[in-house]
């Protein structure tokens, strides 16, 4: 079992007695996390979205899928079915085995790294957070990155309350920066 998954069991009572939870079914939890990258950059240039993909689905332990274009869009010289970015969606052990890997490794590897914003949920329990270099993955090779390039990770949680998910996410040992409680 991963270590997050493990951390998150013995976690559940301690949730459930701090937020006030009568059902067990009602305790928050991380349902998945979607790692996104926009490659509006790289548009033409097919070799730089293929490094893309592999990058993210090295971070991930995934494959990641390029996203196309639904519809033309002349103002930004986006024409239908033009790559537009790159995503992976986590579940279950993958999940839990990235999101011990960014809260124990990657993230204190951030230059200048004084926590995440706060400010990053949606109002429905979920957290949106951009990360702007993938260097620090361990997975990822130095040598084989042909340009750096940021990436935004969503966290979709079980519940509707922000209060909630900042809650169970601080629990999990998210690194969020200090200041005054948005949630």
């Amino acid at each position: 079992m991963a270590r997050m998954r493990e951390k998150y069991l013995s976690l559940k009572p301690e949730l459930q007695a701090s937020l006030g939870i009568k059902s067990v079914m009602s305790i928050p939890a991380v349902e998945k996390i979607i790692i996104s990258v926009g490659t509006g950059f790289a548009m033409k240039d097919n070799k730089l979205i293929q490094n893309i993909q592999d990058t993210i689905s090295a971070i991930a332990g995934q494959k990641a899928v390029v996203v196309e274009a639904k519809k033309s869009v002349a103002g930004f010289k986006v024409r239908e079915q033009m790559p537009v970015g790159v995503k992976v969606t986590l579940r279950d052990k993958n999940m839990n085995v990235f999101l011990d890997k960014l809260i124990s490794i990657a993230l204190p590897r951030v230059k200048d790294f004084r926590g995440l914003p706060r400010n990053g949920f949606d109002g429905r329990g979920n957290y949106n957070f951009g990360l702007d270099e993938q260097l620090i993955f361990p997975e990822v090779d130095y040598d084989s990155i042909m340009q750096i390039h940021g990436m935004n990770i969503t966290m979709v949680t079980t519940t509707d309350s922000d209060k909630e998910g900042f809650a169970l996410l601080e629990a999990l040992g998210m690194p969020f920066a200090k200041g005054r409680e948005d949630g």
